[in-house]
């Protein structure tokens, strides 16, 4: 029997992509207020609607909330964008990391992105290609890209599934 404190030692991991998945067009899709000026001229992305509400509800139901993204944004820039809007990222994996410890020195190209590698049980993606090759390298994810009023839920739902099958909780 675990004791509770390794129980609350063991997090799931669920990570986003950025662009198309947070980071959005207004002429697409419903998107948080703009950041005040001179915030708006440095960090002229926009979130999807109701990005700071999903991650933050995610972290009080105990998850660890990740980017994972094949861009090439600094960790800094991302962490400080995001900082605007009062949300804190447990971990960020951005293109020069994925090249630094998955790809490395591998002669066959892997995958922009490997979630498992990272103990990510659940990503959330846009990518068709990504979505795909998840059954083939072992890991769960949830395709998101059009406008949906009910993506939070979904993506809360398919986490407590995954929490629940791979952790028992």
């Amino acid at each position: 029997m675990k004791s509770e404190n390794a129980e609350n030692q063991i997090k799931m991991r669920v990570s986003f992509d950025l662009d198309e998945v947070l980071f959005v067009r207004p002429e697409t899709h419903k998107t948080e207020p703009p950041l005040a000026f001179p915030y708006n001229k440095l960090y002229k992305e926009r979130l999807r609607l109701g990005t700071p509400d999903v991650i933050k509800t995610l972290q009080d139901l105990g998850y660890e909330v990740w980017v994972y993204t094949s861009s090439f944004r600094s960790e800094k820039y991302i962490r400080n964008l995001f900082r605007h809007y009062k949300v804190h990222f447990d971990g960020i994996v951005n293109g020069n990391r994925h090249m630094k410890e998955v790809q490395r020195d591998k002669k066959e190209m892997l995958p922009q992105k490997l979630p498992n590698k990272y103990r990510i049980s659940l990503h959330i993606d846009d990518e068709a290609i990504i979505c795909t090759l998840g059954k083939q390298y072992g890991y769960n994810v949830f395709q998101l890209d059009a406008q949906d009023d009910d993506w939070k839920e979904k993506i809360i739902e398919c986490a407590a599934k995954i929490r629940k099958r791979e952790f028992g909780v």
